[in-house]
């Protein structure tokens, strides 16, 4: 291989570590969502975790829609198990990528991610 090759490799071994997809983190394998405790959790998720055990009134309309855990994140159940809230983000115009999903047996996950990673909170 000539120089001008080999700087040519160099520059696209540099590019693909700089992207951004590279530099996200990798899903952790199915059901295996890390733990947070309520007190770690941003104000946020803490007003939105009131707002679901008084049962709303929520400020989002998607807010207690069917989350069907499509990135297989958190363990397996059967569609409608689990239902997702937005956790504001301040100075975020839309919904943000902040969420608390709750499951049917009262178990929490909160993602600040989009669904790319779960953490089980402790009650």
């Amino acid at each position: 291989m000539n120089a001008r090759a080999w700087i040519v490799v160099a520059l696209i071994t540099v590019v693909a570590a700089m992207s951004p997809a590279t530099a996200q983190r990798a899903p952790a394998p199915a059901g295996t969502a890390t733990e947070i405790r309520m007190g770690e959790l941003p104000r946020e998720a803490r007003a939105t975790i009131a707002l679901i055990d008084k049962g709303g009134p929520y400020p989002y309309a998607k807010d207690g829609s069917i989350f069907s855990n499509r990135e297989n994140q958190l363990p397996k159940k059967k569609r409608g198990y689990y239902h997702e809230y937005t956790v504001k983000t301040p100075g975020e115009r839309t919904r943000g990528a902040r969420r608390i999903i709750v499951g049917a047996e009262g178990e929490l996950f909160y993602t600040d991610d989009h669904y790319n990673h779960f953490r089980r909170i402790a009650r």
